[in-house]
């Protein structure tokens, strides 16, 4: 299989950095913080300070200002940083950073002295950076700022963080018909290639043989067949007792909901629904790129939930791989489907982390909004140590419980279980404790429902597929001693 993203536009995050050591003048960006009035600022030079006063420029967050210097050239850029808390969509404010990859004019810049974060504020720049445009016809404007890496900076791990990202977005960006089953496997043999990684695959009716029903019945009603992609991973020369990370990710390429299938509006953004495959591989490539010490091991169920003569139905009665029944109350509840077959097979091996990513419910929208993903886990140390994580890398989001009462809303009259509940509460619970019940043996397990995407352009991103939590994942696994 060929790369699926082999035909997107030249832009790579190298093209919008340049070397410390590379010669070229910078221009100079100042972090300003509303604790120090401008006229305070020593950093910045005397007669731009007087300027910056006298077009009354304040510190609050997101507020620049080109700063003028002879012969037309640019002096300096300040951008304010407001109480040094205020970055987006949470974190530090040098996360701000990533506004002027998109709006500064084309030339070379570089980060003043007295950044707290230079490396955050550099991968906010990175982030910020990004654009989609694989189907912009014509010959692109690739002429963009560049930053200047600050010194002490990690050139290889920027670049590869920053890469993961991007790769994530795109994936989600492109559409499902570039996008099937098929290009989602596609994509983890291209990343398992580059880091010389096992795939292996099962599709279409061989998923029946192999006992993973609930995938082949989301996946049969669409020509795309239906896969389970098997990658694994360990880092050469890596301990033999390295952790075990298993990473799930829903890889459902489009969702029309099936026979309950969805309105027009309902299925604008169905694309984004293998964002939970996207950012499963977003960490992955992290994970692999950077080296962690750890036995890594990603399930990707992919699969198109279509509508045919063929396509499974109401009140149909699954056999999960775990052996267990599942009536289906609504087939546009197939992702929990699909990822309890994913999740039974990874459970057999016992991992000490597994995490499962999912566009799974509009609850946890309703819940959380788009910028915080909801995740569940019943590990305290887990849950904590995540949100501060997270909140440093402006990747937030937000633990909600797996609430042991709501477990007899999947209860079935003629089966073991329902794949959803027939009450209107508490809807992101309820499929996260679907999902649990076939986690028994892992030795920690988190569940992270997501929305996979940016409603509006801001400081980290355009608007369009985001693979959130990802970043966090990474930056806690990191720090519990994965390299």
């Amino acid at each position: 299989m060929t790369d699926p993203l082999a035909t997107q536009n030249s832009l790579t995050p190298q093209d919008v950095f340049i070397p410390d050591t590379n010669p070229e003048p910078s221009v100079p960006i100042w972090l300003v913080s509303d604790a120090t009035p401008v006229v305070a600022q020593t950093a910045i030079g005397q007669a731009e300070r007087r300027w910056l006063e006298q077009v009354r420029f304040n510190a609050s967050p997101k507020k620049q200002a080109l700063v003028p210097g002879a012969a037309a050239a640019l002096s300096g850029v300040a951008l304010g940083q407001g109480n040094g808390a205020a970055g987006e969509p949470s974190g530090p404010s040098e996360l701000l950073v990533g506004q002027l990859a998109s709006t500064l004019p084309p030339g070379a810049y570089h980060l003043a002295d007295g950044c707290p974060s230079p490396r955050l504020a550099a991968i906010a720049w990175g982030l910020g950076a990004y654009k989609f445009r694989r189907y912009k016809t014509g010959a692109p404007n690739d002429a963009a700022p560049r930053l200047r890496i600050p010194a002490g900076v990690d050139e290889a791990s920027l670049y590869n963080e920053i890469e993961a990202v991007w790769r994530g977005r795109d994936l989600i960006n492109t559409p499902a018909a570039d996008m099937g089953p098929a290009e989602v496997e596609a994509a983890v043999r291209d990343i398992g290639a580059r880091y010389s990684a096992t795939v292996t695959s099962i599709v279409g009716d061989d998923l029946l043989a192999s006992g993973f029903h609930m995938i082949h019945a989301v996946g049969r009603a669409s020509p795309k067949a239906p896969r389970l992609v098997d990658l694994r991973w360990h880092r050469p020369g890596g301990r033999a007792d390295a952790p075990t990370v298993t990473l799930v990710g829903k890889g459902i390429s489009f969702d029309t909901g099936g026979l309950d299938i969805k309105p027009a509006s309902g299925m604008l953004l169905m694309k984004k629904d293998m964002g939970g495959a996207a950012t499963a591989l977003t960490l992955a490539y992290m994970i692999m790129g950077q080296g962690l010490d750890v036995r890594l091991r990603v399930l990707i169920p992919t699969a198109e939930n279509s509508i045919s003569g063929d396509a499974f139905r109401p009140g149909d009665i699954l056999t999960s791989r775990g052996g267990r029944t599942v009536e289906i109350g609504n087939t546009d509840a197939e992702g929990r489907l699909v990822l309890a077959d994913a999740i039974s097979l990874a459970d057999d091996e016992a991992p000490d982390s597994l995490f499962v990513f999912a566009t799974l419910t509009g609850a946890a929208r309703v819940a959380l909004g788009p910028d915080l993903p909801a995740f569940f886990t019943d590990s305290e140390g887990l849950a904590s140590a995540l949100a501060d994580t997270a909140l440093s890398q402006g990747d937030p989001l937000w633990r909600l419980p797996f609430w042991p009462g709501y477990d007899r809303y999947l209860e079935s009259e003629i089966a073991d279980m329902n794949n959803v509940s027939d009450s209107p509460f508490a809807g992101a619970i309820t499929a996260a404790l679907f999902l649990k019940r076939f986690v028994k043996n892992a030795r920690r397990f988190a569940h992270f429902d997501l929305f996979g995407w940016r409603p509006a352009a801001r400081p980290l991103g355009p608007k369009g597929g985001e693979p959130q939590t990802a970043r966090a994942l990474f930056a806690l696994l990191k720090k519990e001693g994965g390299l």
